[in-house]
């Protein structure tokens, strides 16, 4: 079964202070967790920060509107995601349990199947 992790963590960064070791330290223990579950993991991707992004909000207005920024307003953000494909929810959660990266929170999202019945399957 196909699950996005989704790291998420605070807009300013806030956190406990590290130095440049600390950080060099995370990104290499993130490199070894991806090797460690090479098998288990599709793509990922850290995101820019939130004041590259644009968002489109359709629901409730006559005509799309473009706005700068993320559509959510709170403190939280995605930093970056993964697909990982496993066996169930409980496998996916031992998996993001192990993530060594520097964010507050790991959400796990199942992936809506190709294989859908036909009334399922359209635009």
């Amino acid at each position: 079964m196909k699950y996005i992790l989704l790291f998420c963590g605070t807009r300013d960064g806030s956190g406990p202070a590290s130095s440049p070791e600390d950080v060099m330290q995370t990104y290499a223990g993130v490199g070894d967790w991806l090797t460690r579950n090479s098998s288990r993991i599709g793509s990922i991707h850290q995101l820019q920060p939130p004041d590259t992004a644009t968002t489109v909000l359709l629901e409730g207005q006559r005509r799309p509107i473009v706005k700068d920024g993320p559509f959510l307003e709170g403190k939280e953000v995605v930093g970056g995601y993964c697909e990982i494909d496993v066996a169930d929810l409980d496998e996916a959660l031992e998996l993001a349990k192990t993530w060594p990266g520097r964010t507050q929170a790991v959400e796990i999202r199942p992936v809506v199947p190709h294989d859908l019945p036909a009334e399922l399957d359209r635009p």
